[in-house]
Order: structure tokens, then C-alpha cells, then sequence
């Protein structure tokens, strides 16, 4: 098995990702909703990256009742408004983490500046790519969030490299995690994996233990639960969120 590094990303498998099919149902612990469901491949890596955009626009329906889903998920975020949103909700959160919690708030990484935005930016104009580029230096500043997964301005608005705007947005879910930022499901099914293999294994859990995350309405989606399973990833040996 591999290490999964501090702030890891997850590529695309090469043999292709995987996916429910009828039959040998069973509850995963701890997990709500629908018992997990034996799988099979998907066809391509377009599927697994369609799967991960289906997570990701149900995770911010959920934190901000958009109307969002895969099909339109890029042309939503395009303009900014989202992102510089949803960056300056998670800069909020970590600063009332570190008033209610400094002790813990001394080991993670918080994020202490918001992002400027342009409310009125629509698609294609310099207002629209203005706020997507301050989103991104807000996360490499701010978050901390790798090269490797970054995305540039022309990325999401020419629609270069889906798949690092959908990493980042991975990416900086795990992290936002850990002050207490609703997680999408993708994520959520990591931590009680690597929860699994740390007891499989007999390490000991996380010291000091993570806050509490928030509720969040539970996600139905079979599939993504084997295609975290399928990495073959070894749990951390830092402090991780529970689910």
C-alpha cells in the first residue's frame, strides 16, 4: 500500500475507476444512507471525473441551496462568485474555530484573509476571470493547496484542465474539514476508510483528536465509496477528521 502525503491528491486510476452493481449489499460502518454495493469498472476516466463533479455540485447545493448539478456544474462556478463565496465561508469558519478551539487551531493550518469578489461579473468578462484568480491565489495563500492539483484562470473559463479544478476543489474540502467546513461525500468516505485500515493495521488514532464536522444531509452516491477503496491507500499518520 502507499502513503497518502499530507494534503495528498488522487489522480485518475490508470486501469480505470470503479462502480456499484446489483447485488452483496452491506452497511459500512458508521456511514448514512444506502448500504455500499459490490462494484465494477468504470469505462473511463471521463466517468470517474464525471462521478467526482457529481459530488462536488451536491456538496455545494447543499452548503448554499444552488441550483447545481454535473451537468452545469463549470458554468456555475465560471464567473467566480461561487468560489470566492465559498472561500470566504471557509475563512469565516476557521476564525471562529480558532476563538472556540486555539489549542487545536495551533496544529492546522487556518487560512485568515477572505477574498475580494465582483458581485457583478457575469461569464467571459474580466470582472468573471478577476474573481476566479483571486479564488486561486486565495488558495495557494491561504490554504496552503499544492501545485499539483492548482488550477489557472483559463483552466475553468476555457475549460483547459477540468480535472485540476475538480482536484482542487477535493482538496481544499479535506482541508476545510479539519475546522469544520461540511466535507463532500468523496472526502468523507477517505476519512472512514483511512479510519478502517488505522484499526485493520492497530494504529493509534489521531492525536489530538479533530473537531466534530458538521451534519450534513446524507449523499447517495453508490459508487464513490469503491473508487476511494480502489486507490489502495495506507491511513495517515496524522490528524484526520472522523466522519
Amino acid at each position: 500500500m502507499q502513503h497518502r502525503e499530507t494534503g495528498g491528491t488522487h489522480p485518475l486510476p490508470a486501469e480505470g475507476p470503479t462502480m456499484p452493481q446489483p447485488g452483496g449489499c452491506r452497511r459500512r460502518p458508521g456511514t448514512l444512507g444506502p448500504p455500499v454495493r459490490s462494484i465494477r469498472p468504470f469505462k473511463s476516466s471521463e466517468q470517474y471525473l464525471e462521478a467526482m463533479k457529481e459530488d462536488l455540485a451536491e456538496w455545494l447545493r447543499d452548503l448554499y441551496g444552488l441550483d447545481i448539478d454535473a451537468a452545469n456544474f463549470l458554468q456555475v462556478l465560471e464567473t467566480g462568485l461561487v468560489l470566492c463565496r465559498h472561500a470566504n465561508a471557509i475563512t469565516e469558519a476557521a476564525l471562529a474555530f480558532l476563538t472556540e478551539a486555539p489549542a487545536r487551531a495551533q496544529r492546522i493550518p487556518l487560512p485568515r484573509a477572505g477574498v475580494s469578489c465582483n458581485g457583478a461579473a457575469q461569464p467571459g468578462t474580466f470582472q468573471a476571470r478577476d474573481n476566479v484568480s483571486n479564488f486561486i491565489q486565495w488558495c495557494r495563500k491561504e490554504m496552503g493547496i499544492q501545485e499539483v492539483v492548482m488550477f489557472e484562470t483559463e483552466d475553468l473559463v476555457r475549460r483547459k484542465n477540468v480535472k485540476n479544478v475538480v482536484l482542487c476543489l477535493l482538496e481544499l474540502g479535506r482541508r476545510a474539514w479539519r475546522f469544520g467546513v461540511a466535507a463532500p461525500t468523496l472526502v468523507r468516505l477517505e476519512e472512514e476508510i483511512d479510519e478502517e485500515l488505522r484499526q485493520e493495521l492497530a494504529l493509534p488514532p489521531p492525536d489530538p483528536p479533530p473537531p466534530e464536522p458538521p451534519a450534513r444531509r446524507p449523499c447517495h452516491f453508490r459508487h464513490l465509496d469503491q473508487l476511494v477503496r480502489g486507490s489502495g491507500r495506507a491511513p495517515q499518520h496524522r490528524p484526520k477528521p472522523r466522519p
